[in-house]
Formats: structure tokens, sequence, C-alpha cells
């Protein structure tokens, strides 16, 4: 690297005055701060900028929380605008409009005379800090757009298995450049931004500055397969119908119809009451219908075929769901000031999936993180405000089951090409999606797949034992640059309140939570194209494809979850459910009455950023199951006696746990969490929450394993959480709204139910006294399994568990442009 010092420096600091344009330096923040673990740098071999950041952010864990003011500027890095500090270096780009700072842990910060040399810059350091993530992800990310049944793009990225898209790929890809078009000015803005940043990925790539593995030339339509990352990775939700129906025919197998309906109803808990919600306003949408549902199919039980299960296991193996925000209004505030502490979790990776950056000129003000596939900050902020995102996990994909038929009328088979819609039998269109390399024991070979309508066709089912295809419907496929309208929006100085925000965010197709804050306001937003379902279907349920209940359009702005100001003067969110009303979508069977967001707890008066921060590290290491759940089970445990000594011990242990707090914390680095209750809890709780549901499920016990886990553990999203707090309150006699058809917990028996869970508790002490020794106080679970480790290990660097966001804002702001 090229290090400035002395009289160079002061030159280069006075030239960037120069040439940066008038008011990209107006910041309207108060304290700004923000990390990103493990760092800014992502090549090969790692430098000292690839794990600092991941150092400060291990170092804030500890803490839990009780972070002072003084932390914050310790373990985070300034989120001001310009360097702070030194600059460290200066990039050599040869374009005489466009500098690039790098400041004391690498971070670039782009100043353009205009605003194409601002785009130019950012393509320039996506291919620096991120050239590795490129040359492996930019062919699977056509994948992300095509919906390819069965394959993770994501997952073809991390174990850098190839994929070269075929010319029909490229085309269907190349097609979308008119979404951008029929914008106007502001789609032509965008298109001419992408090209800008291909034209400056293209150039690192040639310039003298390049020394890794060369990326080969970088297109327009590269740019645009890569945003499709972003919402197939954490930005879709549903397509998980057809488990859904299989689930439902067995469950109505072994109850009966009605029975086995109501429980259905019950575990998918679509609009539980009782659900966490970031708003308090009602927002009904893709609810349980009350009417009949000829178009929602339930199929034959056990006729789901492996295809289709690959695909929504590829799908849900994609899919990222951790990102949060804890957000204080000004009566909160100290000093009056909104605060804010938010973030995605992007998953740990190295080379992390973003990058920061710091862009000004030609009319663009932001910082923050920048996806490598786009020239914006897509997360951050700008001159008087500030955003964040967490996936909403809102029904944009729908399974449809095409009726297959024979264009010559005989009886159709599995094997049929053919379709029933609108009346006529079409044939299925064959896509040649490119060549998938070797890899993962496969062979190298060509993607090829049928597609309806509805879309591209995983595999087959049958209803009354005639053939049904399976195609898979999302309301973004095609549609993929639209949401570069939102983002060139948010960096372009045009949003300066909550309802610009609004329009803005409105545009992006994928689904997400978005929250926003300035000097004045705080408020929310849920984006995403979600369609609106035809009369007489079931979200919950694949859809009959023969276009008698196709999508009637697409949710419209202020039906969309949104508050300015909410009464609590609070907004929080950790992907639970936005608000009273939503329907939680097919693949998301976690909107119960307990949700993680619920240890986001202690916003008071007086508050200062260290506060809010401080709210987020606590909850970040809490065990969920032993703050929330476990003071319901120990007031049945406590109706009766214990079977032995040794079990009320192992119960106490988990009770002195919960009183310090219950975190999963490991202080002293000795390999363990540091509370012999986190062992019992760990040990007991798959037998405590499979006690409470057994009974009425039996071996579909398993069949609800499958569709959700058990526990999460440690991240706690989703679990049985909900369903063993409500069915206990309710054996309890407590008040429960929106209550189970039925008691769960021993078939309804409050002692059989007692005795059960006691016998999970024994069973987990026996266990214990087995592996860990006789002794409870020497009973403890593993930290070093918990440990944060950077996918695919091409870093040594680990740090302690903690939820919290990848990246990770902690910002208020004390000023407002003029409008």
């Amino acid at each position: 690297m090229r290090t400035f010092a002395g009289g160079v420096l002061a030159t280069l600091v006075v030239a960037l005055l120069v040439a940066a344009p008038a008011g990209a330096q107006v910041d309207y923040s108060g304290p700004a701060f923000d990390i990103l673990a493990p760092g800014e740098f992502g090549g090969v071999p790692p430098n000292q900028y690839s794990t600092d950041q991941g150092q400060l952010y291990d170092a804030l864990t500890p803490l839990q929380g009780n972070v002072t003011t003084a932390d914050l500027s310790r373990f985070y890095l300034s989120e001001k605008f310009g360097v702070t500090g030194p600059v460290v270096r200066s990039e050599q780009t040869g374009r005489p409009g466009l500098q690039i700072l790098r400041d004391s842990h690498d971070v670039p910060h782009i100043y353009g005379r205009t605003r194409d040399d601002v785009m130019f810059g950012s393509g320039w350091v996506a291919a620096e800090d991120r050239g590795l993530l490129l040359l492996e992800g930019l062919g699977p990310a056509y994948l992300a757009t095509l919906d390819a049944p069965g394959i993770n793009p994501f997952g073809l990225l991390l174990s850098a298995r190839s994929f070269t898209p075929s010319a029909e790929a490229i085309r269907f890809v190349a097609a979308q450049e008119n979404v951008l078009r029929r914008a106007g000015p502001k789609g032509r803005q965008v298109l001419r931004d992408l090209q800008d940043w291909v034209d400056g990925v293209n150039a690192y790539e040639a310039s003298p500055e390049q020394t890794g593995p060369k990326l080969p030339h970088t297109k327009l339509t590269d740019a645009i397969a890569g945003f499709a990352f972003i919402g197939s990775i954490f930005g879709n939700g549903g397509g998980n119908e057809v488990a859904n129906s299989d689930f439902l025919a067995r469950l109505q197998r072994r109850l009966g119809t009605k029975a086995g309906g109501q429980v259905f109803r019950d575990l998918r808990e679509v609009n539980d009451p009782e659900a966490p919600t970031t708003i308090d306003k009602p927002f009904p949408y893709d609810g349980v219908p009350k009417g009949p549902t000829p178009g929602a199919m339930v199929i034959d039980p056990g006729s789901e075929s492996s295809a289709v299960s690959a695909a929504v296991a590829a799908t849900a193996a994609s899919r990222r769901l951790a990102s949060n925000f804890i957000i204080a209004g000004h009566d909160h505030s100290a000093d009056g000031y909104p605060l804010a502490v938010m973030g995605p979790q992007l998953g740990y990776y190295y080379p992390e999936i973003v990058m920061q950056g710091d862009l000004h000129g030609g009319g663009i003000d932001a910082e923050g993180i920048i996806a490598p596939i786009s020239p914006y900050v897509f997360i951050g902020r700008g001159r008087d405000f500030a955003w964040s995102l967490t996936s909403a996990d809102s029904e944009n994909e729908q399974q449809f089951l095409e009726q297959l038929c024979n264009p010559n009328g005989s009886r159709p088979t599995r094997a049929s090409k053919h379709y029933l819609y609108k009346g006529r039998c079409r044939a299925m269109q064959f896509f040649d999606a490119g060549r998938l390399g070797a890899g993962d024991g496969q062979p190298a070979r060509e993607l090829t797949f049928y597609e309806t309508v509805h879309g591209p066709v995983s595999g087959m089912v049958t209803v009354h034992g005639r053939p049904y295809a399976v195609a898979l419907d999302r309301s973004t496929r095609g549609d993929e640059p639209a949401g570069e309208l939102a983002l060139s929006d948010l960096d372009s100085d045009r949003v300066h309140s909550p309802q610009e925000f609004f329009r803005a965010v409105n545009q992006f197709g994928t689904t997400f939570n978005w929250p926003y804050i300035d000097s004045r306001q705080i408020a929310y937003f849920s984006s995403g194209r979600l369609p609106i379902m035809a009369p007489g279907t079931d979200p919950s349920l694949p859809t009959l494809g023969t276009g008698k209940y196709d999508w009637r359009g697409w949710l419209p702005l202020n039906a969309h979850p949104h508050m300015i100001a909410p009464r609590s003067d609070t907004l929080t969110n950790w992907n639970n459910k936005p608000a009273p009303g939503w329907g939680a979508a097919s693949d998301n069977y976690n909107y119960g009455s307990v949700h993680r967001v619920q240890l986001y707890r202690g916003f008071t008066t007086g508050m200062h950023e260290n506060n809010d921060v401080s709210i987020m590290n606590r909850a970040a290491t809490e065990d969920l199951r032993t703050v929330v759940v476990w003071p319901i089970i120990r007031r049945v445990l406590d109706g009766g006696a214990p079977p032995s000594r040794l079990a009320p011990q192992a119960a106490h242990l988990i009770d002195l746990w919960r009183a310090q707090g219950a975190s999963r914390i490991d202080l002293n680095l000795d390999g363990r969490i540091d509370a012999p209750g986190a062992a019992v809890m760990d040990t007991a709780w798959n037998g405590i929450a499979r006690a409470v549901l057994s009974p009425v499920l039996g071996p579909l016990t398993n069949t609800l394993a499958r569709m959700i886990p058990v526990s999460a553990t440690p991240s706690f999203d989703p679990g049985w959480y909900g369903y063993v707090s409500k069915d206990l309150r309710t054996e309890l006699g407590m008040k429960v709204r929106g209550p189970f058809s039925r008691r769960y917990c021993g078939n309804g028996n409050l002692k059989a139910c007692r005795k059960s869970l006691w016998a999970a508790i024994q069973a987990a002490a026996m266990k214990l006294s087995a592996t860990e020794g006789p002794n409870p106080a020497d009973w403890y679970s593993s930290a070093t399994a918990e440990r944060i480790t950077f996918i695919p290990g091409l870093i040594p660097f680990s740090m302690r568990w903690t939820n919290r966001s990848t990246f990770q804002q902690v910002i208020e702001f004390t000023g407002h442009a003029a409008p």
C-alpha cells in the first residue's frame, strides 16, 4: 500500500476539499458509529483489515447490558461523513474527478465531481475489496434471477461451484433493463449508475492496482443478476405451500378432517393475537380464509416428489433471518433526539458479503454498507436521516398446482409436459439455464428445467390420484432491478421525511422491514411487491393453477404496515410480525406468542445511545427459553412432586441461571457457558417441547420438527417456544388470547402433563450425570461449539457467540436539512 505523510498528506486533503462537490460534507448527525465484522478487507491472503473490526465487535459482547458512552468510541468506528483520523492511502484510479481515500480501518471514502465519478468509484472499490466474492458469485447470481429448482445459488457461491449462464439466461436478465427504462428519468439514471459501476469494476481489473485473481469482463447484466442475490437470501417469503398441504393431509388422516384442520391452524399460527408486533395498528393481509376455498389444494399425503422437497429445501437453505433494530423516540431520549441501534444480520462470512463505503458527489451523500453488485449504499445514513432493514418474510412466493393434461385427450401421467390453463392444454416451456460446474460430489451438467405461466416447475404431486405439476410464482421474478430505484432515492438526498421514505422504499420488491430515524421522528415501513390472492384461495396451501385463481394485482402502499411516531415511542424488530392482522407467510411458523424480540426490554426516559446499545447487547446473549418460557414451565412443575432428588436440583439450576440473567456468554473464555443451568436447559428443552405436543401429534411430532425446528439455539429463531408457552398457560387456567383448539400437553390432563415435563427434566439430569459427572454444579454446555467462525474457513479468526447484526449502526441526528 502507498502511504502518504507530511506535506503530501496535506496536499491530498486540500485537493479533496477542492474536488469535492459543494455541500457533500453537510452532516446533521450527532454521535454516529458503525461496525462490520470481521472487517473491510475481503481478499486472500487476509491482512490487518480482515479482522480488525471483528476484534472490536467481539470486545463489546462481554459488556452485556453495561455499555458506557466511552465504550461506543472504543468498540465502534465513526459513521460521521468524511475520514475520521488519518488518511492512510489514496487510490490511484486515473479518473481526474474521482478521489478514494482509505481511513485507518481501510474503509473507502469516495468523492466525485460528478455522480458518474461516484458510481465508477463504487465499482472500483467493489472489485478491489470484494473481487474474490464477485469472481465466485456473478455466475451463480443468474440462478437467483431464474429460480432454478433445487439450486441454492448462495450455496454455490460458498462452495465455489461455478455456473456459466446460457445465452437464454443472459437474455432473460437483459430484458429486465426495461423495468428501469419504463420508470422514466429516474430509471434511466439508475441504468447509467449501473453502467458506471460496471466501468469501475472493469477499470480496476485492468489497472496496475489489481494483484489478485482477475474477474472476467463484467457486464450490465451481471449487475442486474447480482442484485437478485439480495432478495434470494434475505427478502423472499412463502413458497412452502405443498409441504403445508402434505402436513395438513397427514393431520387429517390421523385426527379426522375437522380436528386435523384445527390442529394445523393451531400450529401454523397465521394470525396469533399474542404474537409480538413492531407496530400496534392492524394491517390485515394473507390471513386464514373465512369462506370456502375451492382454489386451495390439499395433496394426497406422501405424494410430494423428492424434487419438490429438494427445491423447497434449497430455497430455505439460502435464507437468513436475524437482523434487528432497537429505536427510541425523542420522549425516551435524554437530549430529545431519537436514538437508533440497527443493522442487518448477513451471516458471518469471509469475505463478508457486503462492504463499507462513504459516497459523496453529484447529489449523492450516503454512508453505510454496499452490496458489491450495485453502486449504492443500501443500509446506512444520509445527511439527515438513517435507515436499516430486516427480513420481513412476507408472502411474495406461491406454489401453484398445474393440472396436467395431454393434447390428444389421453389420460395424463406424471411425466406429461402439458397443463391446463384458461381452458386450454398448453405445453410447458423448456429453459436451458447454463452450465453448472462439478462440485459436491456431482459432475458438471447442463442445468435445465420446465416452466409454466406461473414459473419454474420443481416436480409433481397428486390430488385425489390425479397428477399435478408444482410451479413457483415469485412476484419479483423478472422485476429485480426495481429495488435499485429505492436505493438511488435513499442515496441521492431525495428523502427528508417519513412520507418520502415510505414512497422510496415501497419501490423495493423484496420483503423487508425498514426503520427510519431523523432528528424529529421515528418511522417504520414493511416493503414488498406483495400479491393480492384471489378469493377462494388459502395463502398457507398451494393454489390451483388453471387461471381462475391467479393473483389479482399488488398490495398498494397504504396497505403495507407502516407508522410514524408510534404511541410507545419505540420501534423494535428481530424478524417478528410487523403488525396485528398480518398473516405469517407459508414458510413461517414463527409468529407465535413467544419471540426473541421480547428480549428487547429496558426502555426508560433519559436514554443515551449507550443505553440503547446496552438493550441490544444484553439480549444478544440471552436464552429466550429461560427468560420467557421457563417461568410457565416452572409453574406446572411446582404443582406436583418430582420423580427423584436429582430432577429438582436440575430445575433449580435453571432458576439460578435465570436469576443471573440467563446469558449464554463465556466470559472467562474457558470454552464453557458460564452457568450449569444452561446445560440443563439445552439438554432438557427438546424433551420438554416434545412432551407438550406429542400426545396429540404422535409420529407427526417429527414432521412438525421438519417444518419448524424445536429450537434454533442459540439464535432462537424459529422454535417451539410459543407452542409450549401458550399450551401450558392454557393448562394452568391462565388468561390466553387466541387459545389453541385443544390442550396438547398430557392430552389436556394437567397431572399427566406435569409428569411428562418432570420426566424430561429427569432424563436431562441423568444424561448430564453420565456425561458431565454426578455433581450438578459441574454441568456445562460448550461455548466453543457456539463460537462464531467465518464461512467458508478462509480465516482462523473466531468470536464469542452473540446474536448481533453483522453490520450495525448506532446513531442520532441533531439537525435537519431545509425542505
